[in-house]
């Protein structure tokens, strides 16, 4: 569903990926771990076009998406759940949902029942039903995290990128945003997960990707990574 190939990609002189290939079928929940710099965010952000790749392609259902704008990536089914959440924090939840389902509402990806699909992800997110008129920026960390995955959601996407959703929270929040994933797995939601906690993202996936230095560096079914003495022991820890 999603096929990357050989793709590099920084920020002007600096080059943070290099010749990163990865697949996350349809169906399937594919992880990336990492340590910090290790380029995982970059590799999101090449996916969803807000940086341009400098070589490499990037495939979503066939289609080559490579070098495209985020709007026209958008359009192809690809959402992105960020980093650092960039909800619209003058909208009110309703509002920033409904800002999900935009392509949908003005004819770039098929409509679908809109109405529908916001009370489902009021449904799954049952924090943000009970704020549902209030602004989102007056929202805890946690549920601006859980709104802006309802939000990406709101596109019926191909394929979701998740980056960091547990970045900040409190475990108990934790929790609750890995039952969503897990949900949205069962579900048969096609997503990449950057996570910072590498267990329990091996947890929940069903395959994964271990990025060392903008490189690829192992790669295999998530049970077959989480019990690998080398992954253990670089990003797992002693507990685990």
């Amino acid at each position: 569903m999603l096929k990357v190939e050989n793709l590099s990609a920084g920020y002007g002189k600096v080059k943070v990926l290099h010749g990163v290939s990865l697949q996350v079928p349809q169906g399937q929940l594919v992880t990336l771990i990492g340590s910090n710099g290790a380029g995982k965010t970059t590799t999101l952000r090449a996916l969803s076009g807000m940086i341009k790749p400098e070589s490499g392609t990037i495939h979503i259902g066939g289609a080559d998406i490579t070098g495209l704008s985020s709007h026209d990536i958008t359009r192809k089914g690809l959402a992105h759940s960020p980093e650092g959440r960039r909800v619209f924090p003058v909208l009110s939840v309703e509002d920033n949902l409904v800002m999900g389902a935009f392509t949908r509402l003005t004819g770039s990806r098929p409509k679908g029942d809109v109405k529908a699909d916001l009370e489902r992800m009021l449904d799954l997110f049952p924090r943000l039903a009970e704020r549902r008129a209030q602004l989102a920026g007056t929202l805890s960390g946690g549920e601006q995290q859980m709104l802006a995955m309802a939000r990406a959601l709101m596109l019926n996407p191909v394929v979701l990128l998740l980056d960091e959703p547990s970045m900040g929270l409190a475990p108990k929040l934790v929790e609750e945003v890995f039952n969503i994933v897990s949900r949205l797995k069962a579900e048969k939601v096609t997503m990449l997960l950057v996570e910072q906690f590498a267990a329990a993202a091996l947890e929940v996936a069903d395959f994964g990707y271990v990025l060392e230095n903008g490189r690829i560096s192992a790669s295999g079914p998530a049970a077959q990574l989480k019990n690998d003495p080398a992954v253990r022991a670089a990003y797992l820890g002693a507990a685990h």
